[in-house]
């Protein structure tokens, strides 16, 4: 690789990087929103909805395809995302008096 291109290379992992720190302060947000969302739930099997989780991806889908991004990254990328969130809605439930 040229120097040229290992500097271009260098400056877009920087930007990556930012952009990650930047992501992870907006996954904080959606973890603290999941807490609040799951201090509702009475029940455990309250934890899937799978309505909801098609209504999400049902979405994602469209709004990727009007802003010109590959549906299956946004896919993939939101299902591992509800299901992380889910593992953990699990993980913390509290069960109900």
């Amino acid at each position: 690789m040229s120097p040229l291109k290992k500097e271009k290379l260098n400056k877009i992992r920087s930007d990556l990087d930012k952009l990650d720190n930047s992501l992870i302060k907006i996954i904080k947000k959606r973890t603290n929103l999941v807490k609040k969302v799951l201090a509702l739930k009475d029940r455990k099997n309250q934890i899937v909805d799978q309505k909801r989780i098609n209504l999400i991806l049902k979405n994602i889908k469209k709004k990727s395809i009007k802003n010109k991004i590959d549906p299956k990254i946004t896919n993939r990328i939101w299902r591992n995302m509800i299901f992380a969130y889910i593992e953990f809605e699990r993980r913390n439930f509290k069960k109900k008096k």
